[in-house]
């Protein structure tokens, strides 16, 4: 079974806190599970991932994570999809914004705990969104 989720930022309203799905990153239910961005440019961090065996406090700190990313300047959204590899495409208005998440202290402490404990392999890459389109 696939799992995709989607969290969606907006200036009006907070999204609802996120919540665990057996482990899986769980980031709210909504009618749309694309990330609401603005017109590019913006960037976006793609975080893949293969996990190791059971949760280990990992859908915990994921949610926490998602909470704390939300109140960092220059969030812009979130898109989360798992299954054996899961694959987290963060969304940010420029490079500075996320070089302070990635620096964010508790950020950092998940980063350590994931790699000792809940990642058997990751890559990250960051790229610059030129153009966007869809229905």
């Amino acid at each position: 079974m696939n799992t995709f989720h989607s969290h969606l930022t907006s200036q009006s309203s907070r999204p609802p806190p996120a919540a665990t799905d057996l482990g899986v990153i769980y980031l709210g239910t909504s009618m749309s599970v694309i990330a609401n961005t603005p017109k590019p440019p913006y960037f976006a961090v793609i975080f893949t991932s293969t996990r190791t065996e059971g949760d280990n406090g990992y859908g915990d700190m994921a949610n926490r994570m998602v909470e704390l990313a939300e109140q960092q300047s220059g969030f812009l959204g979130i898109e989360s999809a798992r299954e054996n590899v899961g694959i987290t495409v963060s969304y940010w208005a420029d490079l500075d914004s996320i070089k302070n998440w990635k620096a964010n202290s508790e950020h950092l402490e998940a980063q350590k705990t994931g790699r000792k404990s809940w990642y058997d392999s990751f890559k990250v890459r960051i790229s610059k969104v030129e153009r966007d389109y869809g229905i």
